[in-house]
């Protein structure tokens, strides 16, 4: 077997990263850490806007994603777009999506806030959902790294 980037991705496989993007997508717009926390595995590890790496859902929760997504509306990845990788045995893949919403200048002018994903992502039988266990966002080039926008998190 040779190794192949863009080898055949199982259409169930791929609709399943898919889903994911769209979980989270939904998840970041109500704000709404509670409902996010499944589609992580507890103990995964991001890149971090705030620190190099960060350990651990728990703490991503309290240290990224507190820090964003009630500053920034309309946050949805361009679902069309999503790429997956998947291992030979189906249990492992990387899925790459880039995102557009709305962030907010400290006078409240709104600016296109939009970036990139990448995610591993695991489960333990073929046909579960997508867990991830690594997260890299980044904001594309020229994207003001801090949003000043204020809405309540739903949870």
């Amino acid at each position: 077997m040779s190794i192949q980037a863009a080898a055949p991705v199982d259409p169930e496989d791929h609709a399943k990263v898919v889903a994911w993007f769209r979980d989270l997508s939904a998840h970041v717009r109500a704000v709404d850490f509670v409902a996010a926390r499944p589609l992580f595995a507890e103990d995964f590890l991001a890149f971090g806007t705030f620190s190099d790496f960060v350990y651990g859902r728990e703490h991503t929760e309290q240290n990224q994603w507190r820090r964003v997504w009630g500053t920034i509306d309309g946050f949805i990845f361009r679902l069309e777009e999503v790429k997956a990788l998947v291992s030979p045995d189906r249990l492992f893949a990387v899925g790459l999506g880039i995102w557009d919403s709305t962030g907010y200048a400290p006078d409240g002018s709104p600016f296109d806030r939009r970036g990139r994903t990448t995610v591993s992502l695991a489960r333990e039988a073929v046909g579960d959902p997508w867990v991830a266990t690594h997260t890299h966002m980044s904001l594309f080039r020229g994207t003001p790294d801090v949003s000043h926008g204020h809405k309540p998190a739903r949870s």
